[in-house]
């Protein structure tokens, strides 16, 4: 497939720009938002000057196949992905947001991350090591890095605006959006991981952890953002698991590798990526999609 060229921020002087995340740029539609993945790319919070080519096309497409995936049980957002379906203002910019945007209804966005762990990894096993617990709830002794937990965890986090997200534990949840919200959060976080894990597997694909975001459409919650993407996933590769060490992923890792090689003090500003790591990255984000949906990315258009 050939390479899409790289859009690291979208112009669109006619539409009201709401916010640009690290990798999203948000337009206010008025009724409806529209979002727009980018090829941005960031590691320890910092932008890269440098973008992923299709990296936002990715993450579009992928999250379109979970919610297809969902269906029902799981009420989403989206409107429509397709650019002549979006207002008239918006339909002059296809260029720009062909195979890489979303029209969504506006949410309420709940201010917690929902991440659900189904292995011990990353932050959760750095506490299991230290005290025995992942966000204060405790496990069984004599885990080992990458094993499977006994259940899925929720384990909900702030949202940062920078820096990162801070884990908490349940009574901190309910203190923040209420006991009822953390319940609701916990059951349908569960229910798109489930749901998530077991399409994986027949990939043969292991969904370490996932975090997910939801708001309030009418009242009901509802999943927003991106879903089950390498950017907000990890995904290991069945055959090559093995419990007791840390998994290779289909996530930033071979950046951050490189990173620390030059000595990146992960402040800005970053520095530009080389050829090399940047068709290393490419790779793994296709290779994830094709895994996850047995699909080659469709071209843009």
């Amino acid at each position: 497939m050939s390479e899409s060229p790289v859009i690291m921020y979208t112009e669109m002087p006619d539409l009201s720009l709401l916010n640009r995340g690290k990798v999203r740029d948000i337009y206010d539609l008025g009724s409806e938002l529209l979002i727009v993945a980018t090829d941005r790319i960031s590691a320890y919070d910092v932008v890269m000057p440098t973008g992923i080519p299709d990296k936002g096309r990715v993450l579009t497409a992928m999250t379109l196949f979970w919610f297809g995936l969902l269906g029902d049980p799981v009420p989403n957002h989206l409107v429509s992905d397709r650019a002549e379906d979006y207002p008239p203002a918006a339909r002059r910019y296809r260029s720009q947001l062909a195979g890489r945007s979303m029209l969504v209804r506006k949410a309420k966005v709940v201010p917690v991350e929902c991440v659900i762990r189904g292995y011990l990894a990353g932050s959760g096993w750095r506490e299991y090591q230290e005290r025995g617990t992942v966000c204060g709830i405790p496990l069984p002794a004599g885990l080992r890095e990458s094993d499977q937990l006994p259940q899925p965890l929720f384990t909900p986090a702030t949202k940062a605006e920078s820096g990162h997200d801070q884990n908490l534990t349940l009574p901190q949840c309910e203190a923040l959006v209420g006991p009822q919200l953390t319940a609701d959060l916990a059951r349908l976080g569960s229910r798109v991981y489930d749901l998530g894990s077991q399409h994986a597997r027949s990939r043969g694909l292991i969904i370490a952890d996932t975090k997910l975001e939801f708001g309030l459409v009418e009242g009901r919650l509802t999943l927003v953002d991106e879903v089950m993407t390498p950017d907000s996933s990890r995904f290991w590769d069945v055959n090559d698991y093995q419990p007791g060490r840390s998994q290779d992923s289909f996530d930033k890792q071979p950046l951050r590798d490189w990173l620390d090689r030059i000595g990146f003090n992960r402040e800005p500003p970053a520095p530009v990526l080389p050829e090399d790591v940047v068709g290393m990255m490419r790779s793994r984000y296709l290779e994830a999609y094709r895994r996850i949906t047995g699909k080659e990315l469709p071209d843009a258009g």
